[in-house]
């Protein structure tokens, strides 16, 4: 991902949204069924990364701060691509849907990132506006997410865990 260093909790999560949409975007030019695997394989470890330094640090920190709503669609929106993502992960360009997996999950991710960075009302709005301390976030923030990328490279991605959806099939 970007370099992260010394960024606050907002400019980090801001950064791994510009990096997977280059990503998306390189997926979408992408010809051959290995390059497309290699970035989706990219994408998801990115995305499971984020989403995870997001619901175990960022989130709990706005409780109670920002709009109850907001918190719980990104709940929500985040349990869905959890799902795709370990659709991808367990699949191949060979197979039927591939893309327009990759698409959908470009699809929600866009929306979340809209809802997370809308100017005035969105969450990243929301939690500056309640003072919290972004720089202590994104330290921890940080180095929960280079311990992530460590373990997730060496044993791969985690069997999905959501907060609002019960998964039996996965």
């Amino acid at each position: 991902m970007a370099n992260d260093n010394q960024q606050d909790a907002i400019a980090l999560l801001k950064a791994d949204h510009r990096e997977v949409e280059e990503l998306f975007e390189q997926f979408e030019g992408a010809k051959s069924a290995s390059q497309k695997e290699k970035l989706a394989r990219q994408i998801c470890l990115e995305l499971t990364v984020h989403t995870k330094i997001e619901e175990e640090i960022f989130y709990p920190a706005c409780e109670g701060k920002i709009e109850e709503d907001l918190l719980k669609e990104a709940y929500v929106e985040h349990d869905g691509a959890k799902l795709l993502i370990a659709e991808i992960e367990a699949g191949s360009p060979a197979d039927e849907y591939y893309d327009a997996k990759v698409k959908v999950l470009s699809e929600q991710i866009e929306h979340h990132v809209e809802e997370e960075e809308k100017r005035m009302e969105g969450m990243f709005s929301q939690a500056r506006k309640a003072g919290l301390d972004m720089d202590a976030l994104g330290e921890e923030m940080r180095a929960r997410k280079q311990a992530l990328i460590t373990e997730y490279k060496a044993s791969g991605l985690p069997r999905p865990e959501t907060t609002t959806l019960e998964v039996t099939a996965l």
